[in-house]
């Protein structure tokens, strides 16, 4: 089985994750997306608590077969660890085969500020996802399948901007909108 990580804080969850692992399924004949959020992201605070992103993870995958939603990293029984992609990944490569790893150009470009990330150069092959205005040098070793026919100029921290407006932006997926609206999150109206 072909199996993808797709980790991320996910808040909130927007349409352009879902275009990019529907884009990367096709493209590299994907059996499954899972779809993990990050319980205690290393390098950024999210602003929904973990159980808010996860549910919304969970509406946004409704009605794809292919997604996933996991609770991987949901960190019962670890306390405030910080969730790192290569304890992830190991559990995974634990229950499947063929793993790959979804990450944004962005990100990629960071990959050697990450916590083992020579282990998870070699525990994983990256789909690099274009991101407008973003550059990346693949390090030596590195396994990367480029997805270039995808790049959205969307992003999470505009979509929160926009919430605390008290503005509802297109790039939510509507049971995510309806969502955030019925918890009042982000501070939205």
């Amino acid at each position: 089985m072909r199996t993808a990580i797709f980790g991320g804080t996910f808040d909130p969850i927007h349409t352009a994750h879902l275009v990019v692992a529907r884009e990367a399924a096709e493209t590299f004949s994907l059996d499954r997306v899972l779809f993990i959020p990050a319980a205690n992201p290393p390098l950024k605070d999210a602003g929904a608590s973990y159980e808010d992103r996860y549910n919304m993870v969970e509406l946004a995958c409704a009605g794809e077969p292919r997604f996933v939603p996991s609770r991987l990293e949901d960190g019962h029984g670890s306390g405030n660890a910080k969730s790192y992609s290569i304890h992830t990944i190991e559990r995974v490569k634990a229950a499947n085969g063929e793993v790959f790893f979804i990450i944004g150009a962005d990100a990629f470009a960071e990959i050697q500020s990450w916590y083992r990330w020579q282990d998870v150069l070699n525990a994983v092959d990256f789909i690099v996802v274009a991101r407008p205005g973003h550059v990346y040098t693949c390090p030596p070793g590195a396994r990367v399948h480029r997805l270039e026919t995808v790049a959205l100029p969307v992003s999470s921290s505009e979509i929160r901007q926009a919430l605390a407006r008290g503005e509802m932006p297109h790039e939510l997926p509507i049971a995510v909108g309806d969502y955030i609206r019925d918890h009042r999150l982000y501070a939205s109206a």
